[in-house]
């Protein structure tokens, strides 16, 4: 059984920073890639950054160079270190992870955790 338990969320000032954590249970070596995703009030979920089971990343333009993903494979843990925030990514902050189809290379994210919410002003 599967588990993604999302923390680290809170209020802060433009400009201020948070890490958020992701604690994962379950089989997790099956995972392949990991991901943040974010959805704003009103607004369609939107990836922010991904990272591959040998620590390659990618992030969306309008976090790259502030936020950083980044895994602790004993711990178990994903995170996401958010600095210089802006009041536009204020939202709700999911965690997924999944696995990377061999031939599209694209990765299906099958699991889901609760969501943190980041609000900055």
């Amino acid at each position: 059984h599967v588990q993604l338990v999302e923390s680290g969320g809170g209020s802060v000032q433009a400009g201020g920073s948070l890490r958020l954590s992701c604690a994962t249970s379950g089989y997790t070596y099956t995972f392949s890639c990991m991901a943040w995703f974010r959805q704003a009030p009103g607004k369609e979920r939107e990836w922010v950054a991904h990272i591959g089971r040998y620590g390659s990343t990618g992030y969306a333009d309008s976090v790259k160079g502030r936020f950083t993903i980044s895994k602790d494979n004993p711990k178990n843990t994903l995170y996401l270190q958010m600095n210089n925030l802006k009041p536009g990514d204020t939202a709700m902050y999911y965690c997924a992870a999944g696995l990377v189809n061999p031939v599209s290379h694209a990765c299906a994210f099958g699991y889901w955790g609760q969501g943190t919410q980041v609000t900055v002003s």
